[in-house]
Parts: structure tokens; sequence; C-alpha cells
């Protein structure tokens, strides 16, 4: 049996590496991977799936995708993960986020092939959603209070209009252990819990409302899809809302972290998101509806709980 090709974009960041190594542990490895990066690749990932192939690729030019058709080949999968995902670098440098968060170079280079039977699986973001009701569902508007979720959606609108087979994942904060490479960024649950751990009172807000979804989902979305483009190949025109079941708060997520670990909820100080300035607009609520994705899929996606005391176990005792 041939197999077939998939490339990770942005396989060095943290849902990179995870997908990278989920796609690697399937039995029978029927997958070729091969996934890019921005800087210097991380030996340890490396190492870790000797089978997969670097590649260097600038996005904003496109530079070194060539590259990849010559030596890899077309994919039959292409997921994109890559994205400046900060709020706040985006606000303060919008024209750098339009350029990278809108795979404008990615969709040229896939067109550039002969035949169309590449899917594309790209990473979206709750933070399309304006946040002023509960449980958003795919076909409610678009309304981005802020640069990233408006380069989130000006993503979307390009995807849906240049490539015959995508589906996009509107993702919700994800949690989970930390990558084979360690990301520099710091992981949510991990954060609260640092923190927590130390002893001292801290302010999280109360009224921000995510899904926060566990890592192994999303890998588990995007083997799905993979699959059923493989076996089927018939035309995907899909978006999904990629989060998991639960509607917590920051406030919400820290007490779950001290339910687990056994710390006192006296050191959670619940206060509103308008008392801090972040430099950035922030959706109140962009909580998601999930049914079309566990329809579609036929899965259920982790409890927040359940995740936190996955990751928290994975992490060891502090």
């Amino acid at each position: 049996m041939n197999k077939k090709r998939v490339l990770v974009v942005g396989g060095s960041g943290y849902l990179g590496q995870h997908l990278l190594q989920g796609f690697s542990e399937i039995q029978g490895s029927p997958f070729d991977l091969a996934f890019t990066h921005h800087s210097t690749p991380p030996h340890p990932l490396i190492s870790a799936i000797p089978h997969s192939r670097a590649f260097h690729v600038n996005l904003q030019s496109g530079e070194g995708f060539q590259t990849i058709s010559h030596s890899f080949g077309q994919p039959h999968v292409v997921v994109n993960c890559a994205a400046i995902s900060i709020p706040r670098s985006c606000e303060m440098d919008p024209a750098a986020a339009m350029s990278i968060n809108v795979p404008s170079s990615l969709v040229k280079w896939l067109s550039s092939f002969d035949e169309s039977n590449t899917l594309l699986i790209h990473l979206s973001t709750d933070q399309v959603y304006e946040g002023v009701k509960s449980f958003y569902k795919e076909e409610d508007e678009t309304v981005p209070v802020n640069v990233y979720g408006k380069s989130k959606v000006a993503a979307e609108q390009f995807i849906s209009t240049n490539c015959p087979n995508y589906a996009i994942l509107r993702s919700s904060i994800i949690i989970g252990p930390q990558t084979i490479s360690p990301v520099p960024k710091s992981l949510p649950i991990q954060w609260i819990d640092g923190v927590l751990s130390k002893g001292d009172k801290m302010d999280f807000f109360y009224d921000e409302f995510r899904c926060p979804v566990y890592v192994k989902d999303v890998v588990f979305i995007i083997l799905a899809l993979t699959n059923r483009w493989i076996a089927e190949g018939k035309q995907m025109q899909l978006i999904l809302n990629a989060g998991g079941p639960d509607r917590v708060s920051r406030a919400q997520m820290a007490e779950a972290v001290a339910d687990v670990r056994g710390y006192s909820t006296t050191l959670i100080k619940p206060v509103s998101a308008s008392s801090v300035d972040r430099g950035v607009n922030s959706p109140a609520d962009i909580s998601m509806d999930i049914t079309k994705l566990i329809q579609t899929l036929n899965t259920s996606p982790t409890s927040f709980k359940e995740g936190v005391r996955l990751i928290l176990e994975s992490e060891g005792s502090s």
C-alpha cells in the first residue's frame, strides 16, 4: 500500500508537535510525515519522530514550498497549525498578523499542483465570534473584536473561496501536556498549577468564558478528518467548532486545578476582566456549541476536569 503524505505546517509549535506524535504512533505507519518550521528545527522532535522530514518555509513569501514539492511531493493532507496566535502581538503588528494568519502562500502553492486532491485542514479560533452570548454555532455571524480574530476570519474567507477541499476547525484554548521539544509559551493549566502551588493569592477572571479543548481530542479530530478524506475522497468543505464540552471561566479553570491538586480555593481571587487593561479587546463569552463536531465525527471530547487531571498526572506532582 502506498503511504499517504501528510504535511504539518507549523509542526514545531504546540499543536503541531502533538499532531506529528499522534500520526507517528498509528500502527502500521500508514503516513509519510513532513512538517515545516520557521526557525531552527527542534532536534528532540526530529529524534523522537525520525521518519518525518523537516522543511524550512517562510509563510509570508512562500519560500521553501517548492523544495517540498520536489523532495516530498504533493501532500494528500495539509494541516495548517501556523499562526501568530497571541492577540496582543497581532494588535501591535496587524500587517504581520494578516500575512501569517491568512495562508495565501500555502494556498497558492497547493493550487500549483495539476490535481486538486489535497485536503487542507486549517486551525481557526473561537475568537472569530463576538462574545455576546453563550454556545455559538458554526452558522452564527463572525464579528471578531480584535485583530487576531479579524485575521482568522480573513483566513477562513480566503480558504473557502480558493480551496476546493477544506476543513476549518474553530479551536478554543488548547490544553494538554508539554511537547517533546518544549515550547516557550506558558501552557494554561501548567501556569495555573505553578501559581497556586506557591500558595500566593492570584486574580482570575470570572466573566470571560471559553470551552477549552484537550489537545489529544484535537489530534483525534484531525486524524478522523484525514482518514475520512483518504477513505472516501469526496469533496469536503467543513467548518467545525472544535471545543471541549464545558463552558468555563478562568476562575473556574483555576478551581478545577485546585480541586485536583488539593490547593485551597481561597488562593483564587475572582475579578472582572474589565479590571485589567491587556492592550487588546477580548470577547466575553465565546463558548461554543459542539453538536456538529460530535455528530460529524462521532466523537465525545474529554471533559475539562478530566483533561486537567490527565495533564497534572503527566506533569507529576508539584
